[in-house]
């Protein structure tokens, strides 16, 4: 096998399937080095597990010398992808395309390498800000409306008599042409946005360029077995998750998906991934063992081995043994009482109102081992006491000494 052909069999293991795959393989065996497009509309950024297998897979071909064209869509952002949606999309302010895109930039360096010789930072900005009129509709008079209408989900809004702004039906023609304005020579993307990466070719290929490669990657279900990771669906192991947090998501996964989530999710050799599927089929503590085995490996993936072998004891001692976590985090209250949901407002700030609630609601809130249930109850804070909301979080909650 040769060294192209081995990093090819090591992009399929997440791949679903290839646009230009002789390309790809005349383009790695050449000495120059590839550049990967990888572009974001900068809405608030949330990347999850799902979303870092393309991230992943550039980072293979980074650590060959292959460079990563981090293009931020701050232009399009304006606009709004059309992609997944039934409605139209909110428009952003200039002030949060902004933040979005430097929070964007630091999650991908989660797990891209971001040294200047391996990664570019654009913006689509640069060149639409700049383009006149004409050339612009020189742009879209390549591009028919029969070919936008074959997009499912513009389809689906005519049939159930749902508006499509026209801004909306321009989009996939302006990421088109962001893939001949960076010279992309393959972009990395979920099946979702192939219509649009196809454009690129198109535009690449009628403006002067060879066409750029699409690899399509594999997508799995949420941790839930039901659609793939959503914020909205509470399904999802965010790639800013502590490490604690990925292990205990993990070890929620119905048995039937340890299979496709350590083939996709770890590097574990395929043998030892179709061995945990064995065990996983087992059910009882073979399958528990087996995500064990998939959880430490992600964790390791995403924080290093110590924080893995850290993170399974403490799951271990904590589920297994039913002992109290070492390292609870403190929360400082006062001394006079405070209802419930204050005190989880505290603890959780970056939570919702209503998903604090639900929580209670859900009988997943205890104090000193109490199980709580009305949000409104006032808690003796005299001494201190812990607060446990969901299955694997707790505060130690400290009155003043």
């Amino acid at each position: 096998m040769t060294d192209t052909s081995a990093v090819l069999e090591r992009l399929r293991r997440t791949t679903d399937s290839i646009i230009g795959e002789a390309d790809l393989l005349q383009r790695l065996a050449s000495d120059r080095p590839l550049r990967i497009k990888y572009g974001v509309d900068c809405t608030a950024p949330f990347l999850h597990l799902g979303h870092a297998v393309n991230l992943w897979m550039m980072r293979q071909l980074q650590d060959l010398g292959h460079q990563v064209v981090f293009l931020l869509g701050d232009l399009t952002t304006r606009i709004g992808d059309p992609t997944g949606r039934s409605e139209t999309r909110p428009v952003l302010t200039p002030a949060e395309i902004d933040a979005n895109a430097a929070a964007f930039t630091e999650q991908v360096g989660l797990v891209l390498r971001t040294s200047p010789d391996v990664f570019e930072v654009r913006r689509n900005s640069e060149w639409y800000d700049a383009m006149d009129t004409a050339t612009l509709l020189g742009l879209f008079s390549q591009v028919t409306h029969a070919q936008l209408m074959a997009r499912d989900m513009f389809r689906t809004r005519i049939a159930e008599g749902r508006e499509i702004g026209l801004h909306e039906l321009i989009y996939p023609v302006l990421q088109g042409y962001d893939s001949f304005a960076v010279g992309s020579d393959l972009t990395i993307v979920g099946t979702d946005q192939l219509f649009n990466e196809q454009m690129g070719r198109q535009f690449q290929q009628r403006l002067g360029i060879p066409p750029q490669v699409v690899i399509t990657s594999t997508i799995t279900p949420g941790l839930d077995g039901g659609p793939k990771q959503s914020k909205s669906l509470n399904n999802f192991v965010a790639l800013t998750d502590t490490p604690r947090d990925k292990f205990g998501k993990l070890m929620s996964l119905p048995d039937s998906l340890v299979e496709v989530y350590a083939r996709v999710y770890t590097e574990l050799p395929l043998d030892a991934v179709a061995a945990l599927a064995d065990a996983a089929a087992q059910g009882g503590p073979p399958a528990r063992d087996a995500k064990l085995r998939l959880a430490s490996a992600v964790v390791t993936r995403y924080h290093g081995a110590g924080a893995a072998r850290t993170e399974q004891d403490a799951f271990l001692n904590t589920f297994t043994h039913r002992e109290e976590p070492t390292d609870i985090p403190e929360v400082p209250v006062g001394r006079t009482p405070a209802s419930l949901i204050q005190l989880l407002r505290l603890a959780r700030p970056a939570d919702s109102n209503s998903e604090l609630r639900r929580l209670i609601q859900q009988g997943a809130v205890s104090v000193g081992g109490a199980k709580k249930t009305d949000p409104e109850e006032l808690v003796d804070l005299s001494t201190p006491a812990t607060l446990r909301s969901g299955r694997r979080t707790w505060h130690r909650l400290t009155p003043p000494t």
